[in-house]
């Protein structure tokens, strides 16, 4: 018998915003994390709007800035604006945000703007910094065996944008043409002649076979029990920023391990196998445990070191560092960002980071119970 298509709304509910989220929902181990990372974070939050003492409405709760951050990113969310909106009618939104039914949504240029005082006081860096203390309280790190690698990340920033940086050079020209004397086609250009203007920070730059594009090179360092990253950064692109950055990180991963008679390894990909930074490894006290690279030319990882059972283990697992960039440019934001200047860029790319970690942290606590 057919139904009839009728519909009648009742006047009042008595049900919470939390009954309607199912018991299993993998949000709801990520909000504890999150949770956990921000409730350590109100003393930041507290001086973030000590300063704030002219009145007025009242601003967003920096709490409820993050996890709406969190879900733009778990999401795929590619607009303030379109985040706004939909947190205005869907329920799961309102209760992983902390608003209640009735609550009103913010104007998406009041959270953009709240937004810029988070990263003025680096509070993601914080947040990350968090989440990864709570990894390492659950035990899921091995603290002293790491990964390194690079990606690339195509800014928000166009051919047309790069011109000549030299004095009306490029006054007179078409920005809409493409191939006349007014376009780029048949001229040779580098990042000392031209720089863009639509991001100033943005580098020209082509690594293997892909075509020269507009770019910034997002890195991380990940820890090799579970492939959490523990460090992430970014830097313009060009050929040496890569294992500059590794150095920094596995520097900072190397003082928090303090003991020096502590072995910490460090794997990563044939491109980081160069007399210079395996040298660098050595004198902070990392094994280096690098592909060898062999192509025409000797490697300047010992032979000794590549025999190890170690060695061979970390080239297994240094490929699930490559788990976290396919996740954020498939589900986060970073295949080409939405932001302009290296700052933000660093900051949206840490906070991806993080929220990879929670998805990831998700699951292991699901797997494998917290150790005693």
């Amino acid at each position: 018998m057919r139904g009839p298509d009728t519909y009648t709304e009742g006047l009042f509910t008595m049900r919470r915003l939390d009954d309607f989220v199912p018991a299993n929902h993998p949000l709801r181990r990520i909000r504890v994390m999150a949770n956990e990372a921000l409730a350590e974070m109100d003393s930041l939050f507290s001086a973030m709007y000590e300063a704030d003492i002219k009145g007025g409405r009242p601003s967003i709760a920096p709490e409820k800035l993050m996890r709406a951050m969190l879900l733009q990113i778990l999401f795929s969310v590619r607009s303030e604006r379109q985040l706004m909106e939909q947190t205005r009618y869907n329920m799961l939104f309102r209760w992983f945000i902390g608003l209640a039914m009735d609550d009103p949504v913010w104007v998406p240029t009041v959270f953009t703007k709240n937004r810029q005082r988070l990263i003025a006081h680096d509070a993601v860096v914080v947040f990350f910094n968090e989440v990864i203390r709570t990894a390492h309280k659950k035990h899921w790190l091995s603290g002293e065996h790491f990964s390194v690698d690079g990606t690339l990340i195509q800014a928000w920033a166009g051919h047309k944008s790069f011109v000549s940086t030299a004095p009306g050079k490029d006054a007179d020209k078409d920005p809409n043409d493409r191939s006349g004397p007014g376009g780029f086609k048949g001229t040779t250009r580098s990042n000392e002649t031209h720089s863009s203007k639509t991001d100033p920070d943005v580098r020209l730059y082509r690594k293997g076979k892909t075509a020269s594009e507009l770019r910034y090179m997002g890195h991380t360092l990940t820890d090799n029990r579970h492939g959490l990253v523990v460090n992430a950064r970014v830097t313009q692109a060009d050929g040496h920023a890569e294992r500059e950055a590794a150095k920094v990180m596995i520097h900072d991963a190397r003082q928090a391990v303090g003991d020096a008679d502590v072995e910490v390894t460090l794997g990563a990909d044939k491109g980081y196998d160069a007399a210079e930074f395996i040298e660098a490894l050595q004198r902070m006290k990392v094994t280096p445990h690098i592909a060898q690279n062999k192509s025409g030319r000797r490697s300047a990882v010992p032979d000794e070191v590549a025999a190890t059972e170690g060695y061979a283990l970390s080239q297994r697992k240094r490929k699930l560092i490559e788990q976290g960039f396919g996740w954020a440019k498939f589900v986060g934001p970073i295949r080409q960002v939405m932001v302009r200047g290296l700052r933000k860029v660093d900051q949206l790319f840490v906070m991806t980071m993080a929220v990879y970690n929670l998805v990831r942290m998700r699951t292991l606590g699901e797997v494998r119970p917290v150790a005693g």
